[in-house]
């Protein structure tokens, strides 16, 4: 595959270091002025709405859950492991039942912190302790912009969302699909989809769990495309999945037999019950915490018992429903406390916590903003390390939006400002400065001022400060408009990353070998 057909030059040569390709590794752009590539740190107090006491019953209802209900396996693999190691199986069905004193011993095998290398070191990311990192939207069957409204996914889509995600410095993994290629056969959707998010990015990358074939052949391909050898892959984290329960009290034979195979050669696993409260889980948000916390320990605990000191996350995707209309609905005040309380229990267990910005609005209007400002701020807030569909989440998670991206992207940017927090050096008392002006100056001239100017706040790339006479002369442009303009031209100037020539022929061999054996096996 190429670039050819998208309207965009060729590549500039690897030694080139100065022009368009230079300023964006600098983290420039003539598109917009975005912050540097880093790892953000949350050094701010979490929040923690449950006492001590309250994190120690819902631990205790939890592994109640574990030891007196259980937990289906519908992976007899799996169950046959979770035998081995003592669990109580049930005789005529998929249930589990697991001791506390198991679960407690499995989980303190996985580390709190661990680093992730993808094909450039330089994207390195550490996840756990204070670091949190940001992904892509991940999994919409649409997409959606402001010129072509809502449409079902296709590649070229795809393609253009890991261009944005490869762009975005604050994005730091490029997670699931950003939108389902619906035009590209499920058989061969895997091998195209991760061509493209091998060559069009250089950052982290994920694998579906979603069937043996299409699991082993994404280990393959980025084991190709950073040059590795097994033995290398097999040595340290080089890319991650995220499994799902199937809320109430399932873990489903595909997503285990992914896990368990990424475990087998030390590659990172979330695992991410949904559980929506009053619908797949309980109405409160104690219960809802309970059940997540006892479905997530229950596949972590068979992880660890495989692959001792295997790096896991725990995920939370606790919301609730419109009780009215059993709709999905995220970012709201439940959703908030929800992902506080699951960052208490992930730090309880010692665990890094994978969270997300998610919002239920169907344009990206003021409805998705504040939706969204409320996901990220339950991220910071709960001490979330890893944050899902940070960019471009729409009509709960249906819809990936072009505008949205960029807006949520502004939103990430802004955030990880915040987050620096507040230096207190002699120099910033400003004591002389304030002597200089006194009580009958201004500061904007003072040499205090001068001297910091340029970088003393932070400067959005999409924000119009101006004042309304001055805005509505230059056209009255509102925020999505905006962003619809940021869009194109970062695709406009996008360059995809440098790849050693053998390594992507490699890459395509590969590609195209296992296309002629038919990949991944469908009914249809």
């Amino acid at each position: 595959m190429t670039e050819a057909g998208t309207g965009m030059s060729p590549p500039r040569a690897r030694s080139r270091s100065g022009g368009r390709a230079g300023n964006q590794r600098r983290g420039g752009s003539t598109a917009i002025r975005q912050s540097p590539w880093e790892i953000v740190v949350n050094s701010d107090h979490p929040t923690t709405p449950l006492r001590p006491e309250g994190v120690e019953m819902i631990h205790d209802a939890a592994m109640r859950v574990l030891e007196e209900i259980g937990v289906d396996f519908l992976n007899e693999e799996a169950r046959s492991i979770l035998a081995e190691a003592g669990c109580d199986i049930a005789p005529d069905g998929p249930r589990v039942r697991m001791g506390r004193d198991f679960v407690m011993e499995m989980v303190a095998r996985a580390p709190s912190e661990f680093d992730i290398t993808p094909r450039n070191p330089e994207r390195r990311v550490t996840i756990g302790g204070d670091h949190m990192v940001f992904v892509n939207v991940s999994s919409p069957p649409n997409a959606m912009d402001l010129d072509g409204g809502r449409r079902v996914g296709n590649i070229e889509d795809f393609r253009n969302f890991m261009r944005l995600t490869q762009y975005f410095n604050c994005i730091h993994l490029a997670g699931g699909y950003p939108v389902e290629p619906v035009d590209v056969h499920a058989s061969v959707r895997h091998l195209d989809c991760l061509y493209d998010k091998l060559t069009l990015t250089d950052k982290v990358c994920h694998a579906y769990s979603l069937g043996r074939e299409r699991v082993e052949d994404v280990m393959e391909m980025v084991r190709i495309a950073g040059g590795l050898s097994h033995e290398e892959f097999d040595a340290a984290p080089r890319m991650y999945t995220n499994i799902n329960s199937s809320s109430p009290l399932k873990h489903d034979y595909p997503m285990l037999d992914g896990a368990m195979r990424l475990a087998r050669r030390g590659q990172p696993v979330i695992v991410t019950p949904f559980t929506l409260s009053g619908a797949m889980a309980p109405v409160t948000l104690a219960g809802a915490t309970v059940l997540s916390v006892a479905e997530g320990l229950a596949a972590i605990a068979l992880l660890e018992y495989m692959a001792p000191g295997l790096p896991v996350v725990m995920g939370t995707f606790t919301s609730n429903v419109d009780m009215k209309s059993g709709a999905p609905a995220f970012g709201t005040p439940e959703y908030v406390r929800a992902t506080q309380m699951a960052g208490q229990m992930a730090r309880f267990y010692g665990l890094p916590l994978r969270a997300s910005n998610a919002c239920a609005a169907n344009a990206p209007d003021g409805q998705a903003m504040w939706e969204s400002a409320n996901s990220l701020w339950a991220c910071v807030t709960g001490g979330a390390n890893v944050v899902y569909h940070g960019a471009g989440w729409l009509e709960g998670g249906l819809i990936a939006s072009y505008e949205k991206f960029v807006m949520d992207c502004e939103l990430i940017q802004q955030i990880a400002h915040y987050l620096k927090g507040v230096s207190v050096e002699e120099a910033d008392l400003a004591f002389e400065a304030i002597r200089e002006v006194d009580s009958s100056g201004h500061f904007f001239g003072c040499q205090h001022t001068q001297d910091r100017y340029e970088s003393a706040f932070y400067a959005p790339f999409l924000s119009d400060w101006r004042n309304y006479e001055a805005w509505a002369e230059a056209g009255g442009v509102q925020t999505a408009e905006r962003a619809n303009k940021v869009w194109k031209g970062i695709l406009a100037e996008y360059r995809p990353p440098s790849m050693d020539e053998a390594v992507r022929e490699e890459l395509a061999a590969f590609v195209a070998r296992r296309k002629s054996e038919g990949g991944a096996p469908t009914d249809f």
